[in-house]
């Protein structure tokens, strides 16, 4: 029984008669896995005799199983293999090495099991590949307790390889006799001491006439003659997307074992196939709970997503399979007419407007095509964006669609946020007291989008750790001991109010926006909202809203977006798998020299305003521009990016970032002369206007504007900035002016 939980509780049927074809006995059994693993065969080839053959050749002592092919061959079997597999895995492994020794040894019969060469061959692992549905962690009950299951999740963390006993060579300290035990195994072993399940007294026979004296407990483990086989711990935790809201991600203790270890590392995406078994942790021992057992899973099948292999599939979680139908339908849409436009308009169909802002996400979801140069240095593919804006302009529920629709995403607010939440924090392990990593936000939605939201509230510190996962798209950790590099290949969508809580038009953008450069840079596209009062546009918002609200949707098409929530999540995750498009020449031309002449603008910019601009505008965001063009290809399944693409990419550019650096200069006069008016309106007017007079806004506007030659804007913004400072009030619908502060 090595390798697998013996039960403690043993039962006999009473009433049901044996079925008429089951197999009755083990032997029966084993023999019949035997036929199955030499006679199965798929057309002409015996498909498992000669993958066992190949897998001996390699020194592999491993053979995968398909259970649909054990259910073709005879359809009971397969039944008890999914009802009692603690029962029939033992014999399908000694089926297999039997198998083993018949191929290898022909010529010794397979029932002389003494023989050197024999022996010579370990015993082979079986690992069952099955077509189950995958169910949920809420849903494994007493009912599923010791049957095959099928589980998706994230590995969260993974333990170091530990060896675990499977024969162990006993000697007694006294008489010098041996024995050789088989230690039941399992997770049982875990925690308990390892003295547990060694026999207390001396069963040696004695010779004629001596009196035995072997004190209590006298065997000691001779371990250079023990056999132990590799084995490891896994924790999954299940996926962000499954956790119903408002509870916590559930765990899973997995132990895998042979050649089922060493195979993943926490961050990836895997279908566990396995025993949902118990065992009795180091925790229980103290509480009176001899039937209260900690479940986990004996795995002994892990799929993984493709994902991890980091290939062309990078962003196909769970390896999903598209359709023929499916494709053709994609390949449809992409061709169809106004498609960006369309699929634009779906992005948070509720949210009235900001189309520019919707085109923006749109992009940042297919993402550009990630480039590793020949020496190594990777260029990463994924869009960040920032939404930099007024309180009430919908910028967390733009956060939330995106969480939804993208194929891997996770969501998490400023303030809430660690630098270790974020990227990863070291644990210590509760039993064998040794350090773990395990991933945080960025790592778990690695191929994803992280949402963050109150990026301004986060503490600076915690804000830098993003930095470099950002640009270079890793993690490197120092912590107790461990220095590793973790992979975080996500694009960032961030939302943030500016510094005091409204956007001040009075201000330069760089006093509003108050993040360094550094993490700036770092940002494809930064939109700045404004809540704009406009009446037509508050009229069609207001109405908007009331539609909604009134669940009518007034005109069905404004609120329903064309392209719904599941549809949009496939056809992302088909275009990220499929297509990775490049530069054409004439594209190229065209990127740089626009790139020179931004350069040049922000210049000006900077020039006339007398300051650094705080939103730079540098090789990055050349890469930044040649990232979006990518993405508006790769969205149409476009393998080239063409002048179209281009100018597309630089208009919403030019509408994000471009117009954050020139933000604040109005009516052809630059930030830095805007200043000095309102400068000199203000002396002029606290000379006019002595403390508890008060004149009409009319003449005030006479004055400055018609005969001083003032702009009305400037006199606007002074009297405005004077009213926040209290200094004058306006009555009468802003008609008459008080000055009543110093």
């Amino acid at each position: 029984m090595s390798g697998f939980d013996a039960n403690r509780v043993y039962t006999v049927s009473v009433h049901d008669p044996p079925a008429a074809n089951a197999p009755e006995s083990p032997s029966e059994v084993e023999r019949l896995l035997l036929d199955f693993l030499l006679q199965y065969r798929v057309g002409g080839e015996f498909i498992y005799r000669d993958t066992l053959r190949a897998n001996l050749l390699l020194k592999q002592y491993q053979l995968e199983i398909d259970l649909r092919h054990v259910g073709l061959y005879n359809d009971e079997l397969a039944h008890a293999i999914q009802d009692k597999p603690t029962d029939i895995l033992p014999l399908f492994e000694n089926a297999a090495t039997k198998a083993a020794r018949s191929i290898l040894f022909p010529l010794i019969p397979s029932t002389d099991e003494t023989s050197e060469q024999a022996q010579s061959i370990p015993k082979l692992q079986i690992s069952i590949r099955s077509g189950l549905n995958m169910q949920q962690f809420r849903d494994l009950t007493a009912d599923t307790m010791n049957k095959l299951v099928r589980i998706p999740g994230i590995v969260i963390s993974a333990s170091v390889l530990s060896s675990r006993a499977t024969k162990l060579h006993l000697q007694c300290r006294a008489c010098r006799s041996t024995k050789v035990v088989y230690p039941a195994s399992g997770l049982g072993g875990i925690g308990s001491g390892s003295d547990r399940g060694l026999p207390r007294v001396c069963d040696a026979p004695t010779p004629e006439g001596q009196k035995k004296d072997c004190p209590m407990d006298p065997y000691i483990i001779v371990h250079s003659r023990s056999t132990f086989s590799d084995h490891q711990t896994l924790k999954l935790q299940e996926a962000p997307d499954m956790v119903p809201v408002g509870e916590l991600p559930r765990h899973m203790l997995l132990s895998a074992d042979r050649y089922l270890t060493g195979r993943v590392v926490p961050g990836t995406r895997v279908v566990a196939t396995g025993i949902y078994s118990t065992f009795q942790s180091a925790k229980n021992k103290q509480a009176n709970a001899s039937a209260l057992r900690t479940p986990y899973l004996r795995v002994v099948h892990l799929e993984l997503a493709s994902a991890a292999s980091g290939s062309a599939g990078g962003s196909n979680p769970f390896g999903v399979q598209f359709t023929p139908e499916e494709e053709e339908e994609f390949g449809e849409m992409a061709r169809s007419e106004g498609f960006y436009e369309r699929f634009a308009k779906s992005v948070a169909p509720s949210i009235f407007g900001s189309l520019d802002i919707k085109k923006a996400i749109t992009c940042l979801l297919f993402g550009g095509s990630k480039k590793v140069l020949p020496d190594g240095m990777r260029l990463r593919g994924d869009i960040n964006v920032l939404l930099l804006g007024d309180p009430g302009t919908a910028k967390s529920q733009l956060l939330k669609f995106v969480e939804k629709v993208a194929p891997i995403a996770v969501y998490t607010s400023g303030k809430g946020s660690s630098a270790a939440g974020l990227t990863a924090s070291v644990q210590r392990d509760a039993i064998s007291r040794e350090f773990y990593l395990e991933g945080g936000a960025m790592v778990l939605a690695d191929t994803g989008v992280v949402c963050i939201d109150e990026f301004d509230k986060m503490r600076d510190e915690d804000r830098v750790a993003i930095h470099e996962a950002m640009e270079q798209q890793t993690i490197s950790i120092a912590k107790a001991g461990i220095t590793t590099v973790l992979n975080s290949r996500t694009s960032v969508l961030a939302a943030a109010n500016p510094v005091w809580g409204r956007y001040d038009e009075g201000r330069s953008p760089g006093e509003n926006i108050d993040f360094q450069t550094t993490i700036l840079s770092r940002f494809d596209m930064i939109f700045i909202v404004k809540d704009e009062h406009n009446e037509a546009r508050d009229r069609m918002i207001a109405k908007h809203v009331m539609n909604i609200h009134m669940n009518r949707g007034g005109d069905e098409s404004e609120v329903v977006g064309e392209i719904d929530v599941d549809k949009m999540k496939r056809y992302i995750a088909y275009c990220k798998a499929k297509c990775a498009p490049r530069l054409s020449a004439e594209a190229q031309e065209m990127l740089s020299s626009h790139f020179v002449a931004l350069r040049k603008q922000v210049q000006q910019v900077e020039r006339d305003n007398d300051e650094r601009s705080s939103i730079p505008i540098t090789v990055r965001q050349l890469e930044a521009i040649i990232r979006i063009s990518e993405s508006l290809a790769k969205l149409t399944l476009s393998p080239v990016v063409r002048n179209h693409h281009v100018d597309e990419a630089i208009r919403l550019f030019k509408f994000s970032t471009m117009d954050a650096v020139s933000a604040g200069s109005v009516e052809g006069l630059s930030r830095g002369e805007l200043h000095d008016e309102m400068t000199r309106i203000e002396k002029e007017l606290r000379r006019r206007l002595p403390v508890g007079w008060s004149t009409s806004y009319q003449s005030l506007v006479k004055e400055f504007v018609n005969q001083q030659g003032y702009s009305s804007h400037a006199l606007e913004r002074t009297l405005f900035v004077l009213e926040k400072r209290e200094i004058v009030r306006f009555s009468g619908q802003k008609k008459v002016v008080h000055r009543v502060g110093v």
